[in-house]
């Protein structure tokens, strides 16, 4: 193995990473490329897929675009299944599917020229994608073996930013030239870059809990949690029985599911609100997603760098609050004069951003940690459903209630982030002593949290 030709150069770059919050990347290249290039491929898809459809057949983009609907509603059920496969198979061997899935489901793509077709290849493509990033939570966890989580998740969230910008503007590139054989050029392409993918996740070494004993070390359990000696434990419920007897697990999915619904701001209610409520250049809206991904590319391991060193609750809680002071802003530009909907669009949307970056390494790591390891993947099931539940219904909701009235979507936006805060606190404290043992991992990591213990 070649070594570093001195290590001044060594510890410069550790100092680099550490000062920018990013996690040690020594060792963990097909890891990091494996995100990189799902993050390109989920960038390409989401700008040109009803594209795709509308000029390579005769169906009509009402059809089209009813079609993939379906296919994605056809994907609910979908976590519950994939988290039996987690605790049975391991997060690297379901990563790895999940990428090989889409690569298959896009190959369909090509050959599509019925709704049913689509459907069923949405379905392949969608399954793929969810088995990717429910699995994609707990194999970044053993990547980072139990230290600088937040880092990581902050990584791979910048990671998917940057991947899916690029992936965006190559895709931009292709409508641009609008051949129909561009198009499937660039459907081919991600056929390729998702099987490569799984192939470096499948490759991957030492991250695989399912290895030999001594191919991982076992993840550091947090100070206080060990059993003590000659203490027996209950018989522990299992399945997914013990994942809805399991309250705080819950009140961690509905806080997220607040954070689903925010999540789906600039996608579903941005344009049609600064252009159609607030009667702003469309221009502007165009700025102001820049502004985000930019932010979230430039800033989230920075964010995860400040994070590690605080309580997880503290930085939801933040989170949350942020949020509602966002969506407060958006809602008051309706009483401002011209001159002020801009800046306070823009302030608004800083805010917003704050909060997504505060969010998501807190509530990824979590999902993860605060689950008993042999029920892992059912856990993340329910969690996922947050996602997949909140990301189906928040367009209906959202748009009903901006057809409504101009402020009802951001004062319910506003509410439901207040509400979770009493959710959020003491997710990361450990339960009272009961017969049960506290899973490893089931807190922030040992030195988080007050006085450096769970009480």
């Amino acid at each position: 193995m070649m070594m570093p030709r001195n290590s001044s150069e060594l510890s410069a770059w550790r100092r680099i990473q550490t000062a920018w919050g990013l996690p040690d990347l020594a060792g963990n290249g097909r890891f990091v490329t494996a995100n990189l290039i799902d993050s390109l491929g989920n960038g390409l898809v989401m700008a040109f897929t009803v594209v795709f459809f509308v000029k390579t057949t005769a169906l009509s983009l009402v059809a089209v675009g009813t079609a993939l609907t379906v296919g994605q509603l056809l994907v609910l059920p979908v976590p519950l299944f994939v988290g039996r496969l987690l605790d049975s198979c391991g997060p690297r061997t379901v990563v790895a599917a999940g990428n090989w899935i889409s690569a298959a489901g896009f190959v369909g793509f090509l050959f599509s020229h019925a709704v049913w077709q689509i459907v069923l290849w949405q379905f392949v493509v969608q399954l793929g994608a969810t088995a990717f990033w429910m699995g994609n939570s707990p194999l970044t966890v053993l990547v980072a073996r139990g230290a600088e989580r937040a880092r990581w998740f902050g990584f791979v969230r910048a990671l998917r930013n940057v991947g899916v910008g690029f992936g965006g503007a190559a895709s931009a590139v292709a409508l641009s030239i609008g051949t129909v054989a561009g198009l499937r050029a660039v459907m081919a392409t991600n056929v390729v870059t998702f099987a490569v993918a799984g192939w470096l996740v499948i490759t991957l070494r030492g991250a695989d809990p399912h290895e030999p004993a001594g191919a991982v070390p076992a993840e550091p359990e947090p100070a206080g949690l060990q059993q003590a000696p000659g203490h027996t434990t209950a018989p522990a419920p299992v399945g997914y029985r013990a994942v809805l007897k399991d309250t705080r697990y819950l009140r961690l999915v509905a806080t997220n599911l607040s954070f689903v619904f925010a999540s789906t701001v600039i996608a579903v209610l941005l344009a049609v609100y600064a252009v159609d409520t607030l009667h702003v250049g469309a221009w502007i809206v165009g700025v102001i997603v820049v502004l985000n991904a930019v932010m979230v590319a430039l800033l989230q391991t920075l964010a995860s760098r400040w994070i590690e060193a605080r309580r997880p609750v503290t930085v939801l809680v933040l989170a949350l609050l942020l949020n509602a002071a966002a969506f407060t802003v958006f809602g008051v530009l309706l009483v401002l004069p011209g001159w002020a909907v801009i800046a306070g669009l823009l302030v608004a949307v800083v805010l917003y951003t704050v909060a997504e970056m505060l969010s998501s390494p807190p509530t990824s790591e979590l999902s993860v940690v605060m689950a008993p390891e042999h029920l892992r993947g059912r856990y993340l099931g329910v969690y996922q459903l947050s996602w997949s539940v909140g990301g189906a219904v928040a367009p209906a909701l959202l748009t009903a209630l901006l057809e409504g009235g101009a402020a009802l979507p951001w004062v319910f936006l506003a509410a439901i982030s207040v509400l979770a805060v009493p959710l959020a606190l003491g997710l990361d404290r450990r339960p009272p002593a009961t017969g049960e043992a506290a899973p490893a991992g089931d807190v922030a990591p040992a030195g988080q949290l007050d006085g450096g213990s769970a009480g």
